[in-house]
């Protein structure tokens, strides 16, 4: 079945999300990143075994920092063993967004589960299916 993954890459954890029908989006577990080599072969593997046709990757548009992390992250998406179509995203705003749906339901950890709802949020907006 072929699928969509969106990404939301950070430093220490990549969060992922899929969608097989382009209606709906789920959370994955996400991605712990020891380093940027291993990482990207764990993604590689994981987009050969859910037959993903598209990868959608979180990029920030603006802040201070933007295009230092625009570089980082367009470099780990060089990594990837990838022959699918690649598509940028907007992230602004996604990681905090996050937070606040969780706020209440769980205490935020760094286990990964926001980064993964930052890649809900990221594909949703690609999809422009409403929250």
């Amino acid at each position: 079945m072929m699928s969509i993954i969106a990404i939301d890459v950070g430093l220490k954890r990549i969060g992922l999300a899929i969608s097989y029908d382009k209606k709906v989006v789920l959370p994955q577990k996400a991605i712990i990143r020891k380093n940027r080599n291993q990482a990207a072969d764990d993604l590689s593997t994981l987009l050969r075994e859910k037959d993903v046709q598209t990868l959608v990757v979180g990029l920030p548009k603006s802040g201070s920092s933007a295009k230092e992390m625009q570089r980082r992250i367009k470099h780990f998406v060089s990594l990837l063993d990838f022959a699918g179509v690649i598509e940028y995203q907007d992230e602004y705003g996604s990681s905090s967004e996050a937070k606040e749906l969780l706020k209440g339901e769980i205490k935020i950890k760094r286990d990964g589960r926001v980064d993964s709802l930052s890649a809900v949020i990221i594909l949703k907006r690609w999809l422009k299916l409403a929250l």
